[in-house]
């Protein structure tokens, strides 16, 4: 079965995550894209939402999580991310990219970015 893609892409909230303890003092912008994989066609058949991933409530939950409990490394905090996406019945995979267009890693970059992909199989 081919899956169907929801993206929210350019999530952008405030968090205390790093390695660093003033950059868990300060805090800093982070950025969240999500690309949830999914069987859309008995949810657009039937016009019913819950039939589908509520694209609303799933952007809400990853926002309170980055502006929550901080974490050390992105890595950590992609990771979460994506479970909370796979908490969702219809959702089957999920790729998380978080952005730290900030991290102080001493050169002028313009963006630092991890992506992990994760499935229920």
């Amino acid at each position: 079965m081919t899956l169907d893609k929801i993206a929210i892409t350019g999530l952008r909230v405030r968090g205390r995550h790093g390695v660093l303890a003033e950059e868990r003092a300060a805090g800093q912008e982070f950025g969240v894209d999500a690309v949830l994989m999914l069987d859309t066609a008995a949810a657009a058949a039937a016009d019913d939402l819950a039939l589908t991933a509520d694209y609303g409530l799933i952007a809400g939950r990853l926002a309170q999580i980055v502006a929550g409990e901080p974490v050390a490394l992105i890595e950590t905090l992609a990771s979460r991310l994506a479970e909370e996406c796979l908490a969702v019945p219809a959702v089957q995979e999920v790729e998380i990219t978080v952005h730290k267009p900030h991290a102080p890693v001493g050169v002028p970059v313009s963006d630092i970015t991890v992506t992990v992909r994760r499935s229920r199989t």
